[in-house]
């Protein structure tokens, strides 16, 4: 690991060391499996050591699918348990207009040998959930993923079960086809960390996963190492607790959502729970680059994927991260002349 400040003591920076192998083994697991990515798989990697979610807005056969199943194979170890509950590593759902609740968050079944209702969990209680199409589901369905997300429990008949503390969603919606759709309302992308646009990869890229043919991408990934569940647990308290947060990058956050809601493009702000979520995110995305501190490139690459997908624009306005580019460059200029190190 490099660029780590001498001044950590001993035990910060093992535990700095031990959170940078277990996102590099993750970062190597997941490139095997998706070639041509590497901008998406890193900020994935952020928002899970970050302990956020991701809305990928992806055409259909970009790797969605594939990069969330990487992920979830990656962890390894024996099954945990929460209560009766098992946690899956890896769970992919088709969102439906049909979708109920139930289907996600699992249902109470009554056992006439017992006299009483069983829970029977649904899909959600796993590490990694792909919620594919996320926008194709009734705002009942989208009601309960909230209460998911932000708590990390779900509730059936007036009783929570909680879900494991690593609890990642990774949603997708189609750009193109809108049909039947149900379009996510602020609340819902509020509890979004990233929205990513995802493309077409390169040519290069498309040639090399052809040239892999017939070996499965997650049979070679399969290959690699990967990390416990409790690893990435450690890295995610080493993230908060290790790498430094100057008031300085605290202020240009808080800045730039006050500019933001004051400028006359923008309808509608940035929340104060994205300032929160951001925090986590930049000094995930420092460690993930090998630093202990978070620097002003990780407010100028981060913003453009926070704050967009938060805003409502004015009429005739489109591009949501130019303005946000705009609006962040003054507090990047004031953090690029101080001293971020601690």
């Amino acid at each position: 690991m490099t660029d780590l400040s001498s001044h950590s003591p001993a035990t910060a920076h093992a535990a700095l060391d031990a959170a940078h192998h277990t996102i590099t083994a993750l970062r190597q697991r997941v490139r095997a499996a998706i070639l041509g990515r590497d901008d998406v798989i890193e900020l994935v990697l952020v928002a899970l050591i970050a302990d956020g979610h991701v809305l990928l807005e992806d055409y259909p056969g970009s790797g969605k699918t594939t990069l969330a199943r990487a992920l979830g194979d990656a962890i390894e170890g024996v099954p945990r348990q929460i209560g009766a509950v098992t946690i899956a590593n890896f769970r992919r759902v088709q969102f439906t207009p049909d979708l109920l609740p139930s289907d996600i968050t699992g249902t109470n079944v009554f056992d006439p040998v017992r006299g009483g209702f069983d829970f029977r969990p649904g899909p959600i209680f796993a590490h990694v959930l792909l919620a594919d199409e996320i926008n194709r589901t009734s705002p009942k369905v989208q009601a309960a993923m909230l209460e998911a997300m932000a708590e990390k429990q779900v509730t059936v008949d007036d009783r929570s079960h909680p879900l494991d503390e690593l609890f990642f969603v990774i949603a997708t919606q189609n750009p193109l086809d809108l049909a039947g759709t149900y379009p996510l309302p602020t609340p819902q992308l509020d509890r979004f960390l990233f929205k990513i646009a995802m493309k077409h990869v390169e040519r290069d890229a498309e040639l090399a996963v052809l040239a892999h043919y017939p070996v499965p991408s997650l049979e070679r990934a399969a290959r690699l190492p990967g990390v416990t569940r409790e690893a990435i647990v450690a890295a995610r308290r080493t993230v908060r607790e290790s790498v430094f947060l100057a008031p300085l990058v605290k202020e240009a956050l808080v800045d730039t959502a006050r500019t933001l809601r004051a400028d006359p493009r923008v309808l509608q702000g940035a929340s104060t729970r994205s300032l929160v979520l951001a925090l986590p995110a930049l000094q995930a995305r420092a460690l993930v680059n090998g630093r202990d501190y978070v620097g002003p490139e990780d407010l100028e690459h981060l913003a453009p994927r926070i704050f967009p997908h938060r805003l409502e624009l004015a009429p005739g306005v489109e591009d949501a991260a130019e303005v946000v580019r705009e609006c962040v460059a003054p507090q990047l200029e004031r953090l690029a002349r101080a001293s971020l190190r601690r």
